[in-house]
């Protein structure tokens, strides 16, 4: 014998309300008290009714889906990525939404706007930020709730989460010169980031300089591509800069590889002979190395958690950011990678 479907109608007599209290609820289009929802939610779960998702986007003209733009899917998800991915989708489930990802870049504000202006999704988290970002005008105009993974050069009125690169890079170099050393090189992402406003490229850099020079010391950067073997013609070319070089801080996980690689071809041995700090890292990537990388953890559970949240504040609130801007340090997980410059390296 075929089972009965449960409908809305069973459901308002069983909890002893109206129909159009019921749908109020659903849809969330009118307040209902905390006890008659909750009277509500107890006769559905007793009669096994599922409301229909169709069916309260439409009543409530929300699509309760949040998009995600990452515009470098064709480079797939790296292991700080996932993390964030992760997170954000299960934060967004628990309150009733879906997490989609759009994959557009910064020259694509337009088809941003279109996606936006059709009801597509009723919130955005945009990443990849670039200090100067069309994207950010297009989500203005479509009239779209956003909160940024990054941030722009401004910030005024906009609601973001990012990693606090000026804190990072002040205790990367702050626990190398604790352990004697003076001489530090910052290997960072490319050129091409560089020329593009890419936030995390410019701000480490800034960051890295200010950190070093407080110290009275001289900083020695340099842009490097992300790839190992990139990595490696970026080592040798710090050591022919600074052959008395005993420290390097990468933020390019990829290159770094390509780093620990050259100085093993060079003889020198890490970290008696260099230490190597890598930092914004993924999780378990100071494992992939030997010896094992010291890292500095890019936090990306919880701004993925973090974004999510403010995203779904501002829903509620409206166009004003409803929550303060949260910026957030990588902590540093010991390795193998990091020692103490040897008495004769001193100056």
């Amino acid at each position: 014998m075929e089972a009965v479907m449960a409908t809305m109608q069973d459901v308002a007599r069983l909890a002893n309300v109206s129909l159009s209290t019921v749908s109020y609820a659903l849809s969330e289009t009118r307040p209902v008290t905390a006890a008659t929802k909750a009277r509500i939610e107890a006769a559905m779960s007793e009669l096994g009714y599922h409301r229909n998702a169709a069916a309260r986007s439409l009543a409530s003209h929300r699509s309760h889906v949040l998009a995600l733009i990452f515009p470098a899917m064709q480079q797939g998800l790296g292991g700080t990525v996932t993390e964030f991915v992760a997170s954000a989708a299960d934060t967004a489930r628990q309150s009733g939404y879906q997490l989609v990802l759009w994959p557009f870049g910064a020259t694509q504000s337009r088809e941003i706007r279109d996606l936006a202006q059709q009801g597509q999704a009723d919130g955005v988290l945009l990443m990849e930020v670039r200090l100067d970002d069309p994207r950010v005008e297009a989500l203005r105009k479509a009239g779209v709730p956003f909160t940024m993974i990054g941030r722009t050069a401004r910030v005024d009125d906009l609601s973001y989460v990012d990693i606090d690169f000026t804190r990072t890079t002040e205790d990367a170099v702050a626990y190398l010169t604790d352990l004697g050393h003076e001489r530090i090189a910052f290997l960072n992402h490319s050129q091409a980031s560089r020329e593009e406003g890419y936030g995390p490229t410019v701000r480490a850099h800034d960051g890295y300089t200010a950190a070093m020079r407080r110290r009275g010391l001289v900083p020695h950067a340099i842009l490097c591509d992300e790839s190992p073997g990139a990595g490696r013609t970026a080592m040798s070319e710090l050591l022919a800069g600074d052959p008395d070089l005993t420290a390097v801080i990468t933020m390019n996980e990829i290159a770094t590889f390509g780093v620990t690689v050259e100085l093993q071809s060079r003889d020198l041995q890490i970290p008696r002979d260099v230490s190597v700090l890598a930092i914004v890292t993924s999780p378990g990537v100071g494992a992939m190395s030997h010896p094992p990388l010291t890292t500095m953890h890019a936090p990306g559970a919880a701004l993925g958690r973090l974004g999510v949240q403010s995203l779904l504040a501002l829903l509620q609130v409206g166009e004003t950011p409803s929550t303060d801007p949260v910026l957030l340090p990588c902590p540093l997980e010991p390795g193998g990678s990091t020692g103490p410059v040897p008495p004769e390296r001193r100056r």
